[in-house]
C-alpha cells in the first residue's frame, strides 16, 4: 500500500519562498534553522518534547508525487521550474534535536535543521505542526502524572479531538507517563496498552443494571471494571459485588462529588468484602482536579478533554527561524530577527543541562557557535536525528518514557507545582568558539 505523502501538509508561502530563491540563486545557500519556543505557554514551569519520532516518520514521506505536483500545477501555486525542483525533492541535510521525553525551556534549541535554504524551509510547517501539538499534550500529561503520584492515568480523549490528533495525543501522553489509552489505533500503531469496558449506554440497553453487570462479567470476567453511577451508586455496588464477589476488578465513577463518592464507595466495597476492588474516576479531570483527589481513596484516573487540548494550552508556541546562513563567499554568518517581542538569537546552537553536585538541574545552557564549557556531570541535550538525509535516530516509546522520568526527576522540586510561574530553570547563553 502506498504511504500518503506529507508534502502538502504545509503552508503556501513555503513554496512561494522556494520559487523566489530558485529564481534569484539563493536557494542553495547553506542554512541553519532552529525550532524553539520564546516562552513557555500558559505559565508552565517546564515543557516536554514529544513528536520527534512522528516528525521523522513524516519527513520520510515528504515527497512530491504526481498527484501533489498536478494539483500545484493546476492551482498555479508555483511555476514550472519550481514544480520540476519539487519532483526531485529529497532532504539531504542533517537534523539535531531534543529527543522525545526530554524537558525543554524558553530558547531551548529543540530542533536544528541544517541544509540548503530550499530543502530546509519547506519543512517548517510540517515540523511545527507535529511538535507544537504533541509537546503541548505531553506537557499537560506530565503535570497530570505529577499530580497523580503513584496512581496510574489512562488517556481517553479520542472523542474530544480530531481522529488523527487522538492517536498522536495518546502517543504523547504515553511518553509523559500515562499507563494506557482507550484508542485502538494508538495501540496498533505504537504498541500502547489499551483499556476500556463499557459506557452508560450499555447499562441503559438492559432492563436492569444488574442484568447489564451480569452480561459484562460473563463476557469479560469478574476482573472487569463496572460503571456504577448510571442510577443509584450504593445499589449498583451491591449488585456488582454480589455478581463478582471479592474478585471484582474495579468500579468507575464518572459524575458527582468524586472525593466524597470515592470515600463512600471505598467504605461500602470494604464492608462487602471487595477490599481489592479498585476505584477509577473520570469526568472532565485535569491536573488540578487530580491533585484535589489526592486525599480520596482513588486508584486511578481516566483523562479525556483536558489532556487532548493541552489542559487549556493547546500549542507549545514553537517557531522555526533561520539563525545562520552562508554569505556570498560561502562563510556561515549569524542572522536573527529583531522585531519587538519576537527577537531571536542568531548562530548555530548547542545545549546542555547544567547539573549541581547533587545531580539537580541548575540551568539550561545554550552555546552559540560551539559546545558550552561543562564539567563531567553536565548533560548534553541534543542528539543527532538525521545525517546527510538519512534517519539515524530511532527509539522505543519505553526509552522515551524512561528519559522523561529521569529528566523530570533532576529538576528542582518547584517544577512539580501546578501554579503559574516563571520557568523553573533559567536559560543562559554562552558565546563559544566554533
Amino acid at each position: 500500500m502506498t504511504t500518503p505523502s506529507t508534502a502538502l501538509l504545509t503552508d503556501r508561502y513555503e513554496l512561494t519562498m522556494l520559487q523566489a530563491t530558485l529564481r534569484n540563486g539563493t536557494a542553495q545557500r547553506r542554512s541553519v534553522f532552529e525550532l524553539f519556543a520564546r516562552r513557555l505557554s500558559g505559565g508552565r514551569r517546564y515543557g516536554v518534547v514529544a513528536g520527534v519520532g512522528r516528525a521523522l516518520d513524516a519527513l520520510a514521506d515528504f515527497r512530491f508525487g504526481e498527484p501533489e505536483l498536478a494539483w500545484l500545477r493546476e492551482e498555479g501555486v508555483v511555476d514550472d521550474d519550481t514544480i520540476a525542483w519539487l519532483a526531485d525533492y529529497r532532504f539531504t541535510g542533517s537534523i539535531w534535536g531534543y529527543p522525545d521525553g526530554e524537558i525543554y525551556f524558553p530558547q531551548s534549541p529543540v530542533m536544528i535543521v541544517e541544509g540548503t535554504f530550499a530543502e530546509s524551509v519547506v519543512l517548517e510547517t510540517l515540523l511545527l505542526s507535529v511538535l507544537n501539538h504533541d509537546s503541548a499534550i505531553a506537557t499537560a500529561a506530565s503535570r497530570m502524572i505529577t499530580a497523580a503520584g503513584d496512581r496510574p492515568c489512562i488517556e481517553m480523549g479520542s472523542r474530544r479531538t480530531h481522529e488523527a490528533a487522538a492517536v498522536a495525543a495518546a502517543r504523547a501522553a504515553y511518553i509523559a507517563g500515562f499507563a494506557a489509552t482507550s484508542n485502538l489505533e494508538a495501540g496498533r500503531t505504537y504498541g500502547i496498552p489499551t483499556t476500556g469496558t463499557s459506557a452508560h449506554s450499555f447499562t441503559l440497553l438492559h432492563d436492569t443494571e444488574r442484568e447489564a453487570f451480569e452480561a459484562q462479567v460473563q463476557s469479560l470476567g469478574p476482573g472487569t471494571t463496572l460503571l456504577v453511577d448510571t442510577y443509584d451508586i450504593p445499589e449498583a455496588i451491591r449488585a456488582a459485588v454480589d455478581l463478582a464477589g471479592g474478585e471484582l476488578g474495579g468500579v468507575r465513577l464518572d459524575s458527582g462529588d468524586l472525593v466524597a463518592l470515592a470515600r463512600t464507595v471505598r467504605q461500602q466495597l470494604d464492608e462487602l468484602g471487595a477490599t481489592r476492588t479498585r476505584i477509577t474516576v473520570t469526568s472532565d479531570l485535569d491536573e488540578y482536579a487530580i491533585a484535589a483527589l489526592a486525599v480520596a481513596p482513588v486508584d486511578g484516573y481516566g483523562v479525556g478533554t483536558s489532556l487532548v487540548t493541552g489542559s487549556g494550552v493547546p500549542t507549545s508556541g514553537f517557531v522555526y527561524k533561520l539563525v545562520s546562513r552562508a554569505d556570498d563567499d560561502g562563510q556561515m554568518i549569524s542572522v536573527a530577527k529583531r522585531s519587538a517581542d519576537k527577537v531571536s538569537v542568531g548562530g548555530r546552537k548547542y545545549a546542555l543541562r547544567r547539573l549541581g553536585p547533587d545531580g539537580r538541574a541548575e540551568a539550561e545552557v545554550i552555546g552559540v557557535g560551539g559546545t558550552p564549557v561543562h564539567d563531567d556531570n553536565d548533560r548534553p541535550l541534543l542528539v543527532e536525528l538525521v545525517r546527510d538525509g538519512k534517519r539515524i535516530h530511532s527509539e522505543s516509546l519505553e526509552e522515551s518514557r524512561d528519559r522523561h522520568r529521569a529528566s523530570l526527576a533532576e529538576l528542582p522540586l518547584p517544577a512539580r507545582q501546578l501554579s503559574k510561574s516563571d520557568p523553573v530553570l533559567d536559560t543562559v547563553y554562552e558565546e563559544t568558539p566554533a
